[in-house]
C-alpha cells in the first residue's frame, strides 16, 4: 500500500489497514465500470459519502459507529475493486468470502465489530439501493422507470437536495478521509 503496509488480501490484517490506503484507492476505482456521464468517473469513494449521507436520513438516531459501518460498506473494493453484480456472481463464492476477509479487518481496525448485525447491514444496504437509484438516474443514462424496477423508487423527502458529485480523485480522498476523521472524533 502506498502506506508502507504490505497487506495481505488472502489473510488481512486489522494492523495492515491504513484509512489513507482506502480513501485513495476508493477514489480512483470507478462505480459502473466508469460507463457515467461527467469529466470524472464517479468513485466508490464519493459513493460511500453518499451512502452514509443517505444512512444518516433514514436512520437519524443511529448510533455513530453505524454512520461509520455505513461510509466503509465497500472499503474492501480499494484493493480488489468494484465488480458490477453479474460478475460477482460468475466469480463465486471465493469473490464473497475475500470480501468477508477484508471487510472483517477493517472493522476490527476502526473499532467495529468484524461482522455487523443482521439489521444494521439491512440498513445500510437500503441506503446503498437508494443511492444507486441517484447514481443510475442521474449519471448511468438509466430511466427512471428503469432503476424504478431495478432498486426501488426512494422517498422523495430522503433524496430531497441531494446531489451526484463527480470530482477529482484528490479532492473525494480527502473528503473520504475527513469524513471518517469526524466520525471517528464522534465515537
Amino acid at each position: 500500500m502506498l502506506s508502507g503496509r504490505r497487506l495481505d488480501l488472502l489473510d488481512p490484517t486489522p494492523v495492515d489497514i491504513e484509512i489513507e490506503d482506502i480513501a485513495h484507492g476508493l477514489a480512483f476505482v470507478a462505480r459502473w465500470n466508469g460507463q457515467t456521464y461527467g469529466d470524472y468517473a464517479y468513485s466508490v469513494a464519493e459513493h460511500s459519502l453518499l451512502v452514509e449521507e443517505i444512512f444518516c436520513r433514514l436512520f437519524p438516531h443511529d448510533p455513530v459507529k453505524w454512520r461509520l459501518a455505513a461510509l466503509l460498506h465497500d472499503a474492501p473494493e480499494y484493493v480488489i475493486g468494484d465488480m458490477i453484480s453479474p460478475v460477482k456472481s460468475a466469480v463465486g463464492p471465493g469473490y464473497e468470502e475475500l470480501d468477508d476477509r477484508l471487510t472483517a479487518a477493517i472493522h476490527i481496525r476502526f473499532g467495529l465489530p468484524a461482522k455487523l448485525p443482521a439489521a444494521v447491514k439491512k440498513r445500510i444496504k437500503k441506503a446503498d439501493k437508494i443511492s444507486a437509484w441517484l447514481e443510475a438516474t442521474r449519471i448511468a443514462g438509466f430511466s427512471e422507470a428503469e432503476s424504478d424496477k431495478f432498486f426501488g423508487r426512494p422517498d422523495s423527502e430522503i433524496v430531497k437536495n441531494l446531489e451526484i458529485d463527480l470530482r477529482p480523485p484528490v479532492i473525494v480522498r480527502n473528503a473520504f478521509t475527513a469524513r471518517h476523521a469526524e466520525l471517528m472524533e464522534e465515537i
